[in-house]
């Protein structure tokens, strides 16, 4: 029996408004590529890509939604699925994004700090909650990427097998938006390790990295793919063929 396709989740990250990439997570390392994040969510969902990642930016430091404006109009534009994160610290963000149409929900600072609303979370809304990891040098980080967990990706992870949680967000920090390739040896190890499906996150350049994770052991379910699409790098028909399994 054939394992299905990977998905793709083409990236929206969301700072004052706009449609950004961040290298390395710098806030101070921004480039804009649409000022009208809602067609470019059109944009994608017209290549063939049946989901959008989205990431608030600014709700992710401040520790707040703070994109609100913007994120409604992405899921009013798309008949594309949605997983938003950034900033979602209680469970009437949770139900909002939620309500507003959003499919699922990534926690990632809160999946550090608080396991049991991230578990409430899960157990409220089964398959619609994703745990966001976000590592550097090894360790996980929170807030932003401005701050340490003192945990390991697999630590963090294996607190919400069997909790009912979508899936796992895997993100180099190193790597992300500096195309240097996806860390697809340290995404299939947490894939392996853990019974919840991955998506991996950060550096991807080429459809070869796709191919990579598309091949790779384990439970990788996804790729998050952000500067490539938007430089051109990566044609989203190629990449739909490449995600092919």
């Amino acid at each position: 029996m054939s394992s299905p396709d990977l998905t793709i989740y083409p990236a929206i990250d969301l700072k004052d408004g706009q449609c950004v990439r961040l290298l390395h997570g710098r806030m101070d390392q921004a480039t804009v590529y649409n000022d009208d994040p809602a067609a470019q969510a059109a944009a994608f969902a017209a290549s063939g890509y049946d989901w959008i990642h989205i990431v608030d930016l600014d709700g992710a430091f401040a520790g707040e939604s703070k994109n609100e404006t913007a994120v409604e109009a992405i899921l009013k534009a798309t008949g594309a699925k949605a997983q938003i994160g950034g900033g979602v610290r209680d469970m009437n963000t949770v139900e909002r994004w939620l309500n507003l149409g959003a499919a699922r929900v990534i926690l990632g600072t809160a999946a550090v700090r608080d396991p049991d609303f991230v578990r409430s979370a899960a157990t409220r809304f089964p398959n619609r909650i994703v745990v966001g990891i976000d590592v550097r040098d090894g360790l996980v980080k929170t807030d932003g990427w401005d701050g340490d967990s003192g945990h390991t990706a697999l630590e963090i992870a294996k607190r919400y097998e069997d909790q009912g949680v979508a899936g796992i967000v895997y993100t180099d920090i190193s790597r992300d938006g500096a195309l240097g390739g996806v860390n697809a040896e340290a995404t299939a190890a947490l894939s392996e390790a853990v019974a919840i499906p991955v998506i991996g996150s950060g550096g991807v350049a080429s459809i070869d990295d796709i191919r990579l994770l598309a091949r790779a052991g384990g439970r990788i379910e996804g790729v998050i793919i952000g500067r490539a699409l938007y430089d051109g790098r990566i044609d989203s028909e190629a990449a739909l063929r490449a995600a092919r399994r």
